[in-house]
């Protein structure tokens, strides 16, 4: 019992270190907390739904549903991310129904609707050469 009294007793040569736990333990709170609170604003901030929406979810009927890949006859594909010469070249066969060129983040957007499919062309990087963004079909 007297070693329990002796340890909580608050003596001058004791209270100093007594101090720079709590300092510490409070330092050690406060950081948990500003990162508990950093860590739930990255998981729940809210979207921009100010932005206006991109300019293909206007030309693309609502309708649509993209495809990772288009298959066309004889043996003939369109993939996501194929450069655009080479996909134009498997389309050649296809009608064009409507074309239509804006501006994106990395360069021109062109979005080209054949008969049942819609196609957008864009660079995925800067200075880069045009390849298919996306496939739609109807």
């Amino acid at each position: 019992m007297d070693v329990t009294r002796d340890r909580l007793r608050l003596e001058p040569v004791h209270v100093g270190e007594r101090v720079e736990w709590a300092i510490a333990a409070a330092l050690v709170a406060a950081t948990v907390v500003v990162g508990l609170i950093v860590i739930r604003e990255l998981r729940f901030a809210p979207w921009d739904r100010g932005a206006p929406a991109p300019a293909v979810a206007t030309v693309v009927p609502s309708e649509a549903v993209s495809v990772p890949m288009l298959v066309l006859a004889a043996g003939r594909e369109v993939h996501v991310g194929e450069l655009r010469a080479a996909a134009l070249d498997s389309l050649a066969s296809m009608r064009l129904v409507k074309r239509s060129e804006e501006r994106a983040p990395l360069g021109t957007r062109e979005v080209r609707s054949y008969q049942g499919v819609t196609l957008v062309f864009e660079p995925f990087e800067r200075s880069g050469d045009s390849r298919v963004a996306a496939i739609y079909l109807q």
